[in-house]
């Protein structure tokens, strides 16, 4: 793609850190650098508790455009650090954002809305609840949980840190320590959004030019039916000792298989109810009621089955003194 070779490398055990704390790499490295950011509005929030994430540049082969959205916090308490490009080893390599009680680092890139290079000024929690600054949000003007403080925003629209034209700038103590704290990777919502705008081909580069036709959702683009959900996700265990890290991936793979049969139940499950609807040439209204029930089974079986993948490896790290690498590394 573009006439230019993409070199893809599998990462050595945590050796192959950018010059910045990370929480953790994606396992390519990319001789292409990212685009610049676009230009975007935010959409109004849809509600209490949902917190901006900012869109971004994956790479899938090239370069797509991942929409900013609001997301609910998978907790309350909890910020997201957004994932960033970075310069190092010789390629760029994307470091996955986080959720945690404070925002770590995220390559000093200037994602606006409150994500300004460094911590957040967005918004803030108090007493259970997300106060919205409106001064860098756009808020519903019936929300009562806003303040108003002005900050500078600065302009630079760089995507990535280091390297030749990127952004010079490294982790500070606190932002460190942030990486290191009580953490947890994007939600299903995050990763089925993510994955919808890789299969939509307007969102990549090639067909956009740096100008993608969605650059912001008020929600995450979720899926309604299983075969639109992204694969299951593993992780790379990395205890040191082959023969345990060959049981914990045996054990994932297993997980993994038993999920994926499930999935395919559920999909020819909701395909009948629809040839069944079909059949009886149902009302436009019964169709999106079905629709929405499948969305919601869809959903409740993806959370179900991301909760049970964490807690397989969570459990490994735990019993491998660091188990599988990351916490959400290096995924396949």
């Amino acid at each position: 793609m573009f006439g230019r070779v993409v070199r893809v490398m599998l990462l050595a055990v945590g050796t192959l850190f950018l010059s910045t704390a990370s929480f953790a790499q994606i396992g390519v490295a990319v001789n292409i650098a990212p685009p610049e950011l676009p230009a975007y509005e935010q959409p109004i929030a849809p509600g209490d508790g949902y917190i901006w994430t900012p869109g971004y540049w994956a790479w899938d082969g090239d370069y797509y455009w991942v929409p900013g959205t609001w997301v609910m916090a998978p907790e309350p308490g909890y910020l997201w650090t957004p994932g960033y490009w970075g310069w190092g080893n010789g390629g760029y390599f994307f470091n996955e954002g986080y959720w945690g009680l404070s925002v770590g680092f995220y390559g000093g890139i200037n994602y606006g809305f409150g994500y300004f290079g460094h911590g957040y000024e967005g918004g803030r929690w108090q007493n259970g609840h997300f106060f919205y600054n409106t001064a860098v949000n756009h808020v519903d003007g019936n929300m009562h949980n806003v303040y108003n403080t002005r900050v500078s925003e600065g302009g630079n629209r760089v995507s990535f840190n280091g390297g030749t034209g990127g952004i010079n700038a490294r982790a500070s103590s606190e932002e460190e320590a942030a990486a290191r704290g009580r953490r947890s990777g994007p939600v299903a919502a995050q990763t089925q959004h993510a994955y919808a705008a890789r299969n939509n081909p307007q969102q990549h580069l090639a067909a956009n030019h740096g100008t993608p036709a969605v650059t912001a959702t008020a929600r995450p683009n979720l899926a309604s039916h299983p075969k639109e959900l992204p694969p299951v996700q593993r992780s790379t265990p990395n205890t040191g000792n082959a023969k345990l890290d060959q049981k914990y991936q045996k054990q994932q793979d297993q997980v993994a298989a038993k999920q994926n049969q499930q999935r395919q139940q559920l999909q020819q499950k909701q395909e009948n109810e629809h040839q069944q609807l079909a059949k009886q040439n149902a009302p436009a209204a019964r169709v999106q009621q079905v629709e929405q029930q499948h969305q919601q089974q869809t959903q409740q079986m993806h959370q179900q089955h991301t909760q049970q993948m964490q807690q397989v490896q969570q459990r490994q790290q735990s019993a491998g003194g660091g188990g599988a690498r990351g916490g959400g590394g290096a995924r396949r």
